[in-house]
């Protein structure tokens, strides 16, 4: 299991622990990274549901992101920071698991998911159950080594269709390889959701910082909605990102995201922003 569970695993120790029910945890943002995206931040909330779910079930499945009613996003994690987690399970069987969370720095909640539902997959198909059972038990008890991601960069997109300040088409190649594969996942590697939709939201933010809106500066990234993960995406596809105006102010604006491979849309959400010196 050497190097398992450290290119794409987001939680050190879990430090409460209700089987079904809730936990807490805790992860080091390692001090050599330049940054740690949102989504990121998102995943592992994510992850923590994951664990508890799965041991819930006897790690016979697994979910994967399907629904995500709301993401709101109240701040940063900075570079040798520690992230806490919570989430809080509402439902989880053999089929699915519904869930909410937040993360916090400090005390200081910088992100929260509500009405988050993920349908349960054969383990098998995609790691060993046997191993995951092995890593839930170290998380329970030392803990992993903190600091061991290594970061997973952000994929290069390229500019396909640019129509005013209204909408943008962004084409993103996922790599064939990389190291995020390994743990997501070992026996079927796909493209991690979180970080198509940072990509996505990389677009949306291009489009509501158009040169023709009244006010400079970075647009914030306030909220997700509507997220529907609707395919996999794997290794060496091409995607198209689509961010489209929806509505917009001096104050905030509203984009409509979708992704698709050919014709095929593979997730779909909302994002709305507020203009830099807006408050929440």
């Amino acid at each position: 299991m050497s190097g398992k569970y450290s290119a794409f695993t987001f939680c050190d120790r879990i430090i409460e622990f209700v089987p079904a029910t809730s936990a807490r945890a805790v992860f080091l943002v390692p001090a050599h990274l330049g940054e740690f995206a949102a989504c990121l931040v998102a995943e592992a909330v994510g992850q923590l549901a994951a664990w508890v779910s799965m041991a819930h079930i006897g790690f016979r499945g697994r979910p994967v992101a399907a629904l995500a009613g709301e993401t709101r996003y109240f701040g940063a994690v900075g570079a040798g920071q520690t992230l806490g987690l919570d989430i809080a399970i509402e439902h989880c069987d053999e089929e699915s698991v519904a869930y909410s969370g937040r993360a916090t720095v400090e005390g200081h909640e910088i992100l929260r998911l509500t009405d988050c539902v993920a349908p349960m997959l054969p383990q098998r198909d995609y790691d060993e159950p046997e191993d995951l059972a092995q890593q839930f038990e170290l998380l329970r008890g030392p803990g992993a080594l903190p600091g061991r991601f290594a970061g997973c960069g952000r994929p290069a997109l390229t500019p396909v269709e640019v129509e005013g300040d209204k909408r943008r088409v962004t084409r993103l190649d996922v790599p064939t390889d990389a190291d995020f594969f390994s743990d997501h996942f070992p026996r079927r590697p796909v493209f991690p959701a979180t970080l198509l939709l940072d990509s996505a939201i990389r677009v949306a933010c291009e489009l509501v910082a158009s040169p023709s809106r009244s006010c400079e500066g970075h647009w914030r990234l306030t909220r997700m909605t509507h997220l529907k993960m609707r395919d996999f995406v794997l290794p060496g596809q091409s995607l198209a990102l689509m961010a489209e105006l929806l509505a917009t102010s001096d104050e905030t604006a509203r984009v409509g995201l979708t992704a698709r491979v050919g014709e095929r849309t593979v997730a779909t959400a909302r994002v709305e922003f507020e203009a830099p010196g807006e408050s929440r």
